[in-house]
């Protein structure tokens, strides 16, 4: 097998920093052993080796960033406590993981993801709250910051659990299959189930519109948005380029090396992202930047984004076009070719579609 590089991605932080996510290049190999196999005449050995992005170390240290920002918030921190070691919680995030890159190619959007967003979304409430915003939950009444953490930290680590139904309409999948978690998690929590519920509806708000359909109209919502934006670097994507899913979407994953949330000089959070390829800016474009605009999180982010000082470095090397496929050659050697995304050719195979509704085929 021949070796291939990995991200090392980590969750760290300096003092003045609440968050920050980045990715270091480097080999990181997890080698299963080494065994002689049958193919191979006496005295030869085959190495067996396997390379992995290190799931658990990110996990770890998201899981420590989460346990130092609830420190000071006992029912927020028991919530998450019991979150993440829930079974049918776990089943979810390594179900909704398969569906989404194992059958379509996308992102991680499994434990990884959720453990990583959960992070970065109790650092924008932390800033939020200490820039004197007051989120929906103390605004209206319902509760206090402590209830605000707890309704954070569910609502995003359990956003994306819909995805093990199917991608569409997943976030009201998600609603669904949170509502018996999140009653498990809540029930000793709060003894007045007046307030429990109260609060639960701003953690099924929060599953429902993390993807903008419709937008969050809380501010809840909308920091499981942004948080759920955040998760934009090349760790996250390299997973499903080497699976092959080779597009805008994980080449400019793949040109994003680092994800920095910290406090604002003229609001109250800016987000920095470091690209070592301008092409990352479609990450910034297409996933963060409308997180921010379209939720009630627009008045108090900052979002920045610059390629890192010592320049570009270079993902492609050419492409040409072939037919109705893009044939890429990469930097690593590697020639992949992708279907270009021809969106009158799909108009005109949906017109066809429904001209041929109702007609019996054979």
């Amino acid at each position: 097998m021949s070796d291939h590089t990995r991200p090392n991605q980590k969750l760290s932080r300096r003092p003045d920093q609440k968050f920050k996510l980045s990715v270091q290049a480097g080999n990181v190999q997890d080698v299963a052993g080494v065994q002689a196999e049958p193919s191979l005449s006496a005295g030869q050995t085959g190495r067996v080796v396997e390379f992995t992005t290190p799931r658990s170390k990110i996990i770890q240290e998201a899981d420590a960033a989460i346990r130092d920002d609830l420190a000071h918030s006992p029912r927020a921190l028991a919530a998450y406590t019991a979150l993440a070691t829930d079974p049918e919680a776990l089943a979810c995030w390594d179900m909704a993981n398969y569906i989404t890159m194992r059958k379509l190619g996308y992102n991680d959007h499994g434990r990884v993801h959720s453990f990583i967003t959960g992070a970065a979304s109790l650092a924008i409430t932390e800033l939020l709250l200490e820039g004197g915003v007051r989120p929906d939950i103390m605004d209206s009444g319902v509760g206090d910051a402590d209830d605000v953490y707890l309704a954070v930290i569910l609502g995003t680590m359990l956003h994306d659990i819909g995805n093990q139904i199917h991608r569409a309409s997943h976030e009201q999948h998600g609603v669904a299959l949170a509502l018996p978690i999140l009653d498990r998690i809540m029930g000793p929590l709060y003894a007045d189930p007046f307030k429990r519920a109260k609060v639960r509806s701003f953690i099924l708000g929060s599953i429902n519109c993390h993807d903008l359909n419709p937008p969050p109209l809380t501010l809840e919502g909308g920091i499981t948005a942004v948080a759920d934006g955040t998760d934009i670097t090349k760790g996250r994507g390299r997973k499903a380029f080497s699976l092959g899913s080779v597009d805008i979407h994980s080449i400019s994953a793949l040109a994003v090396d680092e994800v920095v949330i910290e406090r604002g000089r003229h609001v109250p959070v800016l987000i920095s992202v470091t690209m070592n390829n301008s092409g990352g800016i479609f990450q910034v474009e297409e996933i963060l930047a409308p997180k921010v605009i379209r939720t009630p999180m627009r008045r108090y982010v900052e979002l920045r984004a610059a390629t890192r000082p010592e320049g570009e470095e270079q993902i492609l090397s050419r492409v040409r076009l072939d037919g109705d496929h893009f044939v890429m050659d990469l930097e690593n050697g590697q020639q992949v070719a992708v279907e270009v995304d021809d969106t009158r050719k799909r108009a005109q195979e949906a017109v066809v579609a429904a001209m041929q509704t109702g007609v019996e085929r054979r």
